[in-house]
């Protein structure tokens, strides 16, 4: 099979049981994707597929071929991060780290998510600057736990990261 991952084609020869995260853990050695829970409970794996937000634990890998995968490698470099990845370190947003690849990778597509779907009036806030709640953007980030409950700073950080995209 075929998977389109961070811009890069990869040919797998793989079980079709196997997960996306396994996939993308065991095959292609991109470990930034965390097993937490392997039920889909914590968020700890979330990448992007087409730019929407999924658990990969939960998904098989053979339902993605032919779709764009990004994962944490995908959206900086050690020497150019993202803005949402400069912006949680800037603003703390992590304590132990291990969920932080999830929480940042699902704050971005949370924020795309957010522009892409919403009516035009709230996307031309959006663009202007965000109408969304910390109360709303913690809601829309329920689905990535933190076992340290960084989640203050972790509001902080997409606030940030999406001040910088103005």
């Amino acid at each position: 099979m075929q998977l389109t991952i961070n811009g890069t084609e990869h040919a797998l020869d793989i079980d079709p049981r196997t997960t996306l995260l396994d996939a993308l853990r065991e095959h292609l050695a991109l470990t930034g994707s965390k097993k937490g829970c392997d039920h889909g409970q914590c968020g700890a794996c979330t990448v992007l597929v087409n730019g929407r937000r999924i658990n990969s634990c939960l998904s098989l890998a053979v339902m993605h071929e032919g779709d764009e995968i990004t994962t944490i490698e995908g959206l900086g470099t050690p020497d150019h991060l993202h803005p949402m990845q400069e912006s949680f370190v800037h603003h703390d947003g992590y304590q132990c780290g291990y969920c932080t690849p999830g929480q940042i990778v699902s704050a971005v597509g949370m924020l795309g998510e957010a522009r892409d779907n919403w009516p035009s009036a709230v996307t031309e806030s959006l663009e202007g600057g965000s109408e969304l709640t910390d109360a709303e953007i913690s809601e829309r980030m329920s689905g990535n736990i933190c076992r340290c409950s960084a989640y203050p700073n972790i509001v902080r950080a997409i606030r940030g990261a999406e001040g910088d995209a103005r």
